[in-house]
């Protein structure tokens, strides 16, 4: 299921990449918009490249992020390449406004899809991760960042206006990421319970996160009442949903956005 949709992705950025960008030498984020660059201006194919440039970024990503993400980045470069590769070079709207935006914001679904399901695009979405899991900055604020460099090529290779359009379809990019790829978005959850015990073993042996435990009683009944604390990824609270009701059904459980963490937080 994971490869289907890494592959599915990797199909999106292609054709973000072939029918809106590429026809108007809109460059991309990372190592795709590096090739696209390239591919403009030397005989070689995009597709081609783009496999060529990612695969010593890959081999960095099999030690830092680990075999999973490492084999579903390595199915994303290969069938992006393929795409690339297969996919004609069309130009559907004359329009580069138009394209910019729904090139930048497709290719950003793509991307997005791919991280979500344990994969990347290779790239520098591998240095953006590592960055990312020592750090509180988004995955899509650092590819923004980074490929600032892209926007200086890109202007002097062509001109500014394409550099221009360069930066609006990675920042395009860069938010349609961070809004599919929530994973680096923290939120604390506050479960108050009359079955902390059995919920708190629980967890503690499902979910890889610590908890704070303390006492109180209902404001109403009187009922004593556990309450446990604990910071956690978006991804993991419909887990702990249904941890807490197999327990307590009646349990209270708020849930409100973590601006930051300071103190260790395991991001794996």
């Amino acid at each position: 299921m994971k490869n289907a949709i890494v592959i599915i992705g990797s199909l999106i950025v292609a054709f973000a990449f072939n029918f809106f960008l590429v026809p108007y030498g809109i460059l991309s984020s990372g190592i795709s918009g590096i090739a696209i660059l390239v591919g403009l201006i030397t005989p070689f194919n995009t597709g081609l490249l783009n496999l060529l440039f990612n695969l010593p970024l890959v081999v960095l990503g099999y030690f830092k992020l680990g075999k999973t993400i490492t084999i579903n980045t390595m199915i994303c470069v290969v069938s992006l390449s393929v795409f690339l590769y297969l996919l004609p070079v069309v130009q559907v709207t004359d329009n580069i406004l138009l394209s910019t935006v729904f090139g930048g914001g497709l290719g950003g679904l793509g991307v997005g899809l791919i991280l979500k399901y344990s994969g990347t695009s290779g790239g520098l979405d591998i240095i953006a991760i590592m960055i990312s899991r020592i750090s509180n900055v988004s995955i899509g604020l650092l590819l923004t960042a980074m490929n600032g460099v892209i926007v200086l090529i890109s202007g002097a290779v062509f001109n500014w206006n394409i550099a221009l359009y360069t930066l609006l379809s990675i920042y395009l990019t860069g938010k349609m990421i961070d809004t599919i790829f929530t994973n680096h978005v923290k939120l604390t959850m506050q479960i108050v319970t009359s079955k902390g015990h059995l919920i708190s073993n629980d967890l503690l042996q499902s979910i890889y996160r610590g908890m704070t435990i303390s006492e109180g009683y209902g404001g109403y009944t009187k009922e004593k009442k556990q309450i446990l604390t604990m910071v956690v990824t978006r991804y993991e609270t419909l887990q702990i949903k249904k941890i807490v009701r197999k327990h307590d059904e009646h349990a209270f459980i708020n849930i409100f956005e973590t601006v930051e963490v300071d103190g260790k937080f395991a991001k794996n």
